[in-house]
């Protein structure tokens, strides 16, 4: 099956964010960021938001040509990103009276994040109806060809098994998992370049 994959630009974060959080939704750390399910998707677009608009910045973000799947990369090579711009305010806009749940996992990502040169896979999210049909991985071969020919380890943290064991299956190793305080762990993976 051959899938367009086409970089996007600013104009579609709220289109990247909106995707990400229908995707997310079922994910089981979701129902501890966001315990009301009636709240729970527009609190997750709205942090989702603050985040693929930093990433059309600092790094890149894809989509099959169809906006069914997207992927959001930050490049971390020398310094770090920056954090987003106004960063406590508007997650505190976005997230309301849970956005301490969002900080605290703020915190756990920072605290398992690697330091060397890499590139960081934060997001990669199909519509629902859409998932199992190869397009997530469509997106990440595009951007591990990039990787891989120019040496760049990559980096995630895998949310669930199942995407766990995707990632793995793209060459990405799991290390040891952290967790939010419910228990929901989140997994550690480094993906080193193939063919260097």
């Amino acid at each position: 099956m051959s899938v367009t994959i086409e970089r996007l630009g600013p104009e579609e974060t709220s289109l990247v964010a909106n995707r990400i959080a229908e995707a997310f939704t079922a994910l089981e750390v979701t129902y501890w960021l966001v315990p009301d399910a009636s709240k729970r998707e527009a609190v997750l677009a709205g942090d989702f938001e603050i985040l693929v608009g930093h990433a059309m910045r600092h790094g890149m973000v894809y989509a099959t040509a169809d906006r069914a799947s997207v992927a959001v990369w930050f490049t971390s090579v020398g310094e770090p990103p920056p954090p987003p711009a106004d960063y406590d305010a508007r997650l505190a806009a976005a997230c309301g009276e849970w956005t301490d749940r969002f900080q605290h996992l703020d915190d756990l990502f920072a605290a398992n994040h690697p330091h060397p040169d890499h590139h960081h896979l934060a997001f990669l999210a199909t519509e629902p109806g859409r998932q199992g049909q190869g397009l997530g991985s469509a997106l990440m071969r595009e951007h591990h060809a990039w990787l891989d020919a120019n040496g760049m380890p990559a980096y995630l943290e895998a949310s669930s098994p199942r995407s766990r064991d995707l990632y793995a299956r793209h060459g990405y190793l799991a290390g040891e998992p952290f967790r939010v305080p419910d228990g929901t762990p989140f997994w550690p993976m480094w993906r080193e370049p193939v063919g260097r």
